[in-house]
């Protein structure tokens, strides 16, 4: 069955979770097209990875607007969004079908089909609830998949509960693992510090974007209280969080760690940082829609802790596959700290149950069949 004409849409030119699976899906596709909102880091992988990327002429503003506001309720940006409507029109008049992967893609797309009548698939990266969204936002969102989306795709049953409760259709709604990648590399922990000049001692890690819901500070409550434990925090603020990462440095000051934690800002060789460490932390204090780190650490063999907190206990298998504590709770999370350190990691067994699980539900090539066949299906239903 020959793969239909997709058109790949972005409202962000930054790479975060999200984007690094729509790098992925898109090279599922050979003959990809892709239009991004603002042009940055994003366009360019994904040009890389074969797409023809396009850039909009008038989506450099969008940022402005944040998730708790509506995207109709931004007047002074009127002109600009239709314009994002009438390029999007524009660039899918000759695709098969449009898949939106972002919230603020997903919104513009769906008005831009009500004149293009082009199949709309929206990926979902996200859990649609008051902890992420304002209640319009959520409304909008809702009114707009049911209207006009074909087809929702979702990382975790999390996701899709959240998104049924929400309102949303569960007929339109599919469940794809995001896929993740393995490490390779044959250094050891030692070698690894040393290279990448990190400390010798006990070491944990965490990985994520900088922004309050993924719960850094807990991390660094919970290390002033274990003695001698250091922690790399690789990551930085993306979308309005600056504030969130000038808070985080001024905690670790406050409680006089700045010698144990290092903010490595954004780092392009998490796998290698990963391996180095003692222990991989997951710390978010909101509902996660998955969680590309935990899949990452379980490819590397690496001990986990994770907040239980939406997709994560989906993916450690409620705890057989890492370590849940609940969300925001410094005092389980520094017990489990030291529980992990102490016990020198998790035995080989589990650690090796925790890999093959990864491989096996969460491979690229896994997520890759599976949002082609879904794709093609859905060509196949609507060509005349």
């Amino acid at each position: 069955m020959q793969s239909p004409q997709i058109v790949f849409v972005s409202h962000t030119g930054a790479i975060s979770g999200a984007e690094r699976v729509l790098i992925d899906v898109a090279q599922g596709f050979p003959d990809a097209q892709a239009f991004v909102f603002e042009d940055g880091r994003l366009a360019k992988a994904l040009k890389l990875a074969g797409a023809d990327v396009k850039v909009a002429a008038h989506g450099g503003n969008l940022a402005k607007v944040r998730r708790s506001n509506s995207l109709f309720l931004a007047l002074p940006m009127l002109g600009s969004l239709m314009g994002l409507v009438r390029e999007i029109i524009s660039v899918t008049r000759r695709c098969d079908i449009v898949y939106a992967n972002s919230q603020k893609a997903f919104t513009l797309c769906a008005l831009a089909s009500v004149f293009s009548k082009k199949p709309l698939v929206w990926h979902l990266h996200d859990i649609l609830s008051s902890a992420h969204f304002g209640a319009k936002q959520r409304k909008m969102q809702v009114f707009l998949a049911n209207r006009y989306a074909v087809l929702v795709i979702v990382p975790s049953q999390a996701a899709r509960d959240a998104l049924v409760e929400a309102g949303g259709k569960a007929s339109i709604s599919v469940v794809v693992p995001n896929g993740v990648r393995s490490a390779s590399g044959d250094e050891t922990k030692t070698q690894l510090r040393e290279r990448l000049s990190l400390p010798q001692g006990p070491l944990v890690g965490v990985f994520s974007r900088l922004a309050p819901w993924k719960g850094q500070d807990v991390v660094i409550r919970a290390l002033a209280g274990c003695s001698g434990v250091s922690a790399i925090i690789a990551g930085e603020p993306l979308f309005g969080e600056q504030i969130y990462a000038d808070q985080l440095k001024q905690l670790v000051t406050e409680l006089q760690v700045q010698d144990r934690v290092r903010f490595l800002g954004h780092r392009d060789d998490v796998s290698h940082l990963m391996q180095a460490v003692d222990v991989v932390i997951h710390p978010s204090v909101d509902a996660e829609p998955f969680g590309l780190t935990l899949v990452e650490a379980m490819l590397a063999r690496v001990p986990i802790i994770a907040s239980s907190a939406g997709a994560s206990s989906e993916i450690l298998e409620n705890g057989k596959a890492g370590a849940l504590v609940p969300p925001g709770d410094v005092k389980a999370l520094e017990s489990a700290i030291l529980v992990a350190l102490n016990r020198h990691g998790l035995p080989d067994a589990q650690l090796e149950y925790a890999r093959l699980r990864a491989e096996t539900v969460y491979s690229v090539a896994l997520m890759q069949q599976s949002i082609r066949l879904l794709l093609q299906q859905l060509d196949s239903a609507v060509v005349p």
